[in-house]
């Protein structure tokens, strides 16, 4: 376990410990206790991200606590990923849309800034990645591919409805017309099946079922599946996480059946509007990269882009690491994936989608 001690003069005169070390597991609900008091907190600070990661992946975790006289003034996790086809790297965090220190005062994001670099460096990666939702290091070189979406959700649907642009709520009540059903599933079965062929669709590997297992084991009610049912067939569906007073649609997809029904569009109109029955105030449309079909999909929604600041501390690269689908490194790879059988898209995508991150 990495820990370092340091000493400050209080006000008073009296001195004050400072450590920073490893989130151990009797240290959970104190870490949690911490995230869910703090007003910038994302559901991917939570402490769960260790075992999901190191149990799904075989990552090694490094979720960092500063204390002060016993007490957590910051945290930050991290997650070494080494790959021979995406480099080495240490971030906070990956398969996570937002990331990086969490801290209730200056001084102790700058610490914990400060030990994630020198760990960096003792590791050896080619760089660190920190995925703010604001820019808190201004001197890093930091990227500007990636935005997110995020807009209030009232408590009466039919404002909600109301507010979505007149061309997509049209695509809201063609799915209603056709009379789709949304519904709760319990096992990742349907959903698997149908993620997993809209992915080898857009030519990226899948992650294992049991990734999504372990989300649903860890977070329990924190994480939930909806499908989306056209005449009893499951042709959409996305797992939410729920946090604080928001929802995060964030593993979903569609078959080709469900183009023709409008079923991915009435899908987030069911999670928005179960959100809002749930008394939620904020519905989190999750990252996009900007030019993609994604990106303009949350745009007629309303959703405004709200740019993420992912910023890098480089190690032993010079170059900014670029692992959009756009780069030619890997256009012939997702041109392949497109045309491989789901089944076998299936086998072959988890040992290269945990690198991913």
């Amino acid at each position: 376990m990495m820990n370092d001690a340091t000493a400050l003069q209080g006000g008073s005169g009296d001195t004050v410990d400072v450590k920073i070390s490893e989130l151990t597991h009797s240290d959970s609900a104190r870490w949690d206790q911490f995230v869910h008091g703090h007003p910038d907190a994302t559901f991917f600070h939570q402490a769960g991200w260790r075992n999901v990661i190191e149990k799904s992946f075989g990552h090694r975790c490094y979720f960092l606590k500063l204390e002060r006289g016993g007490q957590i003034c910051g945290v930050l996790p991290l997650v070494h990923v080494r790959s021979l086809l995406f480099g080495n790297l240490l971030s906070s965090t990956p398969f996570c849309v937002y990331g990086g220190v969490l801290a209730s005062d200056e001084q102790a994001r700058r610490e914990l800034t400060e030990h994630a670099c020198l760990l960096a460096r003792k590791l050896g990666v080619d760089y660190l990645e920190l995925r703010n939702r604001t820019r808190q290091n201004p001197e890093w070189p930091s990227k500007d591919l990636y935005v997110t979406f995020r807009k209030p959700i009232d408590a009466d649907n039919e404002k909600n409805l109301l507010a979505i642009p007149r061309k997509q709520r049209a695509m809201v009540r063609k799915g209603i017309q056709k009379n789709l059903t949304g519904l709760l599933d319990t096992g990742v079965e349907r959903l698997y099946a149908i993620y997993s062929e809209s992915l080898r669709n857009l030519g990226t590997p899948v992650f294992s079922k049991q990734y999504l297992r372990n989300l649903m084991d860890e977070f329990g009610s924190s994480c939930e599946i909806r499908l989306v049912l056209s005449q009893d067939v499951a042709v959409a569906g996305v797992l939410n996480f729920f946090f604080r007073d928001e929802v995060l649609p964030y593993y979903g997809g569609s078959i080709a059946a469900a183009r023709s029904v409008a079923a991915n569009d009435f899908m987030y109109w069911d999670v928005m509007s179960a959100a809002s029955a749930r008394g939620l105030k904020l519905f989190d449309f999750g990252r996009s990269k900007r030019e993609t079909g994604s990106f303009d999909f949350k745009k007629n929604w309303g959703f405004e882009p709200q740019q993420l600041c992912y910023e890098y501390f480089l190690v032993k690269t010079r170059t900014l690491p670029d692992l959009s689908p756009k780069n030619p490194k890997y256009e012939v790879m997702i041109n392949v994936w497109r045309r491989l059988p789901v089944a076998m898209a299936n086998i072959l995508g988890p040992s290269i989608a945990k690198n991913l991150g």
